[in-house]
């Protein structure tokens, strides 16, 4: 965006946004002066995170793509951020062109540039709402109405939340889920990791995040997202760094918990 453009109504440009600063980061240009400032002062802290966002967009097309090729033809992408490359639907529509696909996201911005992008997209829903307030989502008229629950569902929560620091509330939110999801559904969450930062490096992100819309970014190890997901079934190779989860290039994928990563998991109900 350029800085004369006239944000929608609901937009504050001097107030950077979550979705703007990972839009910056993947390459794009759908963000404002705050955006590239929060995002450019979050990579001299954490000079990988560009590299990080890339491998975090990177698990989600193999995810979909495995699971739509098994057989899952609804997904529910919840804190979908803004378009890019490689979303859900054009993943899914290359296996089937009927699968069902909703974008969830509280940012305005994202409800209209996906609008936009998907009006003439009979299969693809964009609608706002917060991942906060789970049943409220899961009742959204536009979510219950395009997507079939007594079906096996795919939902994505990719590098989301990690910017709840509550962490009753992160479990409850997984837990309403679980509970609307049938057996056959799968859960995608990425997470953010931040290995043995130094004091200063913590506090110094945790600056720059508390003066987002978002306003935190919690991390949260295997460990604790084991736990979250305690009952379901780990697809191989479990919890592992994006870049480690089945990738498509031989590398070496040691995980060194002394590292900030996004981890990534998928797993079965």
């Amino acid at each position: 965006m350029t800085e004369h453009t006239v944000p929608p109504d609901g937009i504050d440009p001097a107030t950077p946004s979550v979705a703007r600063m990972y839009d910056y980061y993947l390459g794009g240009k759908d963000n404002f002066a705050a955006d590239r400032e929060a995002a450019e002062a979050f990579m001299a802290i954490l000079p990988g995170v560009r590299e990080m966002a890339r491998a975090n967009r990177a698990f989600l097309a193999r995810g979909v793509n495995l699971l739509a090729r098994q057989g899952i033809r609804q997904f529910l992408d919840i804190g979908s951020g803004l378009p890019t490359q490689e979303n859900v639907h054009q993943v899914a529509h290359r296996v089937d062109p009927e699968a069902r696909v909703v974008y969830a996201d509280n940012d305005p911005i994202v409800l209209v540039h996906g609008r936009a992008l998907l009006a003439d997209n009979p299969y693809t829903t964009v609608v706002q709402a917060d991942m906060r307030e789970p049943e409220a989502l899961l009742a959204h008229p536009e979510i219950s109405g395009a997507l079939d629950f007594s079906r096996p569902t795919a939902v994505l929560m990719l590098s989301m939340l990690h910017f709840i620091s509550d962490d009753a509330l992160v479990a409850r939110i997984v837990r309403r889920l679980r509970e609307r999801l049938v057996p056959g559904s799968h859960l995608l969450i990425t997470h953010a990791f931040e290995g043995d930062a130094t004091p200063e490096a913590h506090e110094a992100g945790q600056r720059i995040y508390r003066s987002t819309s978002s306003g935190s970014l919690t991390s949260r190890g295997t460990d604790q997202l084991a736990e979250l997901l305690e009952g379901t079934t780990l697809l191989e190779p479990g919890i592992v760094p994006v870049q480690s989860w089945r990738p498509e290039y031989e590398g070496d994928l040691t995980f060194d918990p002394t590292k900030p990563a996004i981890l990534a998991t998928i797993a079965q109900l």
